[in-house]
């Protein structure tokens, strides 16, 4: 849980940056791909983590801008990337603009429980970060490289000459 915007909105550009930078190695003709029946597609899963920003946030009171929860992924990963940019970008201009450190202990109702805005927002970058591991593996099984996050992936231990740990 945070306990102070400026926690959370440096944490927050970390991991916004981190996810722009898995989105980035999409592209167009791996969005669809399926490599089983019970795995989203990689369009499915990067539209999720967008869309789930405005859609969380809304049940706090905020207004963030993006795209609706049941809408559905646009064709291109531009398109995902613009919509996560500016559903980022709300956010935490939202946040900035309309909370104070003591608006994260405010409890709302989040899915039928009551949650602290601090929790809350400590779930979304979990749910992110969740849902970003999930499609690196999707992205490894369509060929396209992973960029590193918390540490170097396996593309960039070669570019350092070094090799990936086992």
């Amino acid at each position: 849980m945070y306990n102070t915007i400026n926690d959370f909105i440096s944490e927050w550009k970390y991991e916004s940056e981190s996810t722009l930078k898995v989105f980035s190695n999409i592209n167009d003709t791996s969005l669809n791909k399926k490599d089983h029946e019970d795995v989203r597609t990689i369009a499915i899963l990067a539209w999720h983590i967008t869309l789930t920003i405005p859609e969380m946030m809304s049940k706090t009171g905020l207004m963030v801008e993006g795209p609706d929860e049941h809408s559905k992924p646009p064709a291109s990963i531009g398109e995902i990337i613009s919509a996560y940019r500016t559903a980022s970008d709300s956010l935490v201009q939202q946040i900035d603009s309309k909370w104070t450190d003591a608006s994260l202990k405010v409890e709302v109702n989040m899915y039928g429980e009551q949650w602290k805005n601090g929790a809350t927002l400590s779930t979304l970058v979990k749910h992110q970060a969740h849902h970003r591991g999930q499609l690196t593996i999707l992205m490894r099984l369509a060929g396209l490289k992973v960029p590193g996050i918390y540490g170097p992936s396996k593309e960039e231990w070669a570019q350092m000459n070094m090799p990936a740990m086992e």
